[in-house]
């Protein structure tokens, strides 16, 4: 790759003339085919999704995220009401499309539309969307609506550095690993050395072809099952 320098010789990056602020991501529904992403909105959702995370047979998904675990419906409800409102993040409810009910969120976080990054973060599944194409569908619909629809340059996942099933799902939706960040989190009560991975915006067309040739539905045989996994779609494109 050519080594790019100003005038004093020094390497520079990459030069960007056209590059623009992208716009904050709006509340909106995102719709799938699977299911579709709403705002998430407490007196809507929030029964629905406590309803949905209590079918986990003890607390092992909040371990390592900064909330929870919740101690009955109103404890989350609270919980709901207060994230909300909150004009830092963009969480939404993932709705499945055949049940019309709310099965998990995920959040747009650390929103920096001034040089187009933004980080999806607070994802929490209840076992009715983990491993459903749903599950998957949610991810892809965020990404496009970045990348295609806002014009993002780099989407980031976080995640602590002991979490191994948050570190495979990043590398499965195709997130890069970067490296970790030593004792960047105090949280619980504990350390956080931080895993950051990233996809680039010169990284999602090969990416969203993968995604939608896996979505499709003669991907799956009548039980649901996967013909070929997200991987194996990727390998070929």
């Amino acid at each position: 790759m050519k080594i790019r320098t100003n005038l004093y010789q020094q390497p520079v990056g990459t030069p960007l003339p056209d590059w623009r602020a992208c716009a904050k991501p709006s509340r909106h529904i995102i719709q799938g085919c699977y299911c579709h992403l709403k705002p998430l909105n407490a007196d809507l959702h929030a029964d629905d999704l406590y309803a949905a995370y209590a079918l986990s047979p003890d607390d092992r998904d909040w371990t390592y995220l900064p909330i929870g675990p919740f101690h009955g419906a109103s404890d989350y409800r609270n919980h709901a009401k207060g994230i909300e409102s909150d004009v830092d993040c963009l969480h939404f409810a993932v709705v499945d499309q055949r049940s019309g009910r709310a099965v998990g969120t995920l959040a747009l976080i650390r929103m920096d539309p001034a040089n187009g990054v933004i980080e999806i973060g607070f994802v929490v599944f209840s076992p009715l969307l983990r491993r459903t194409p749903g599950s998957t569908e949610a991810h892809y619909l965020l990404m496009k609506y970045l990348f295609d629809g806002l014009g993002y340059r780099r989407l980031e996942w976080k995640c602590d550095s002991l979490n191994e099933p948050s570190r495979l799902a990043a590398q499965r939706l195709g997130f890069r690993f970067e490296g970790i960040f030593r004792q960047a989190v105090v949280y619980k009560g504990r350390n956080r050395d931080t895993a950051w991975f990233s996809i680039l915006d010169c990284e999602w067309p090969s990416l969203r072809a993968a995604f939608e040739r896996w979505l499709a539905p003669d991907n799956f045989d009548a039980h649901g099952v996967q013909r070929s996994s997200l991987a194996q779609v990727r390998a070929t494109i």
